[in-house]
């Protein structure tokens, strides 16, 4: 499996509604085969988060945004250092 970065530019997010966001997403994934949510930062003073999932494709991130219902700026192939993605 491969990292990718999930990038949202995010004007206004709070805590409360990433984690939401996030917790959606890792739901979504969980229904699909090829895909694990890893982990997500969120940077409040840039209304930015990013999110790491392994997956088989950078497609099969994006149908688990849509199913989710998350909006993203853009996904990126990644290295993950934690080694995560290679489990």
């Amino acid at each position: 499996m491969q990292a990718f970065l999930v990038e949202q530019y995010w004007p206004g997010v709070t805590a409360e509604s990433f984690q939401l966001a996030a917790d959606k997403v890792r739901a979504s994934a969980g229904e699909l085969t090829g895909i694990r949510f890893l982990h997500s930062t969120l940077v409040p003073d840039d209304e930015a988060a990013f999110c790491v999932l392994a997956a088989s494709s950078a497609g099969l991130v994006a149908e688990a945004y849509r199913r989710a219902g998350v909006p993203y700026e853009r996904i990126l192939p990644a290295f993950d250092v934690s080694g995560e993605a290679r489990q």
